[in-house]
């Protein structure tokens, strides 16, 4: 069974920080691009950050470009996201997904990506 499972959300404080972590199981997830998107109450799931299958591409969003990191661990199979001087308008659920295409480039579309973790709640305290 192809499975995405996230940790690491919380409260957190404006300005504090945030470790989450995707673990992968039942594909060869090294070989595919990985993305983390968010959706807060009221708006669209929209993407956050995404690396290559290799780790030597890498993208994000205006809106967090300086203060997150996306990073993955290919022989754990793990993909983290380190968040740093968090803001309240980072608070929404996180997911974690992989890219359906076999070593294909990193997208920033939802529709992308066919295998989505359940999420994880980020709160920031103002």
């Amino acid at each position: 069974q192809v499975q995405l499972v996230e940790s690491g959300g919380g409260l957190v404080q404006a300005g504090g920080s945030l470790r989450l972590s995707c673990a992968a199981s039942g594909r060869t997830f090294s070989n595919y691009a990985m993305g983390w998107f968010r959706q807060a109450p009221g708006k669209e799931r929209e993407f956050v950050a995404g690396i290559s299958w290799s780790g030597g591409s890498i993208y994000y969003a205006d809106s967090v470009k300086g203060r997150f990191t996306i990073s993955r661990d290919n022989a754990k199979n793990t993909v983290a996201l380190l968040m740093k001087s968090l803001k309240p308008e980072d608070t929404a659920v996180y997911y974690c997904a992989s890219d359906q295409i076999f070593r294909g480039p990193v997208r920033k579309y939802g529709s992308s990506y066919d295998v989505w973790g359940q999420g994880t709640q980020v709160t920031v305290a103002s």
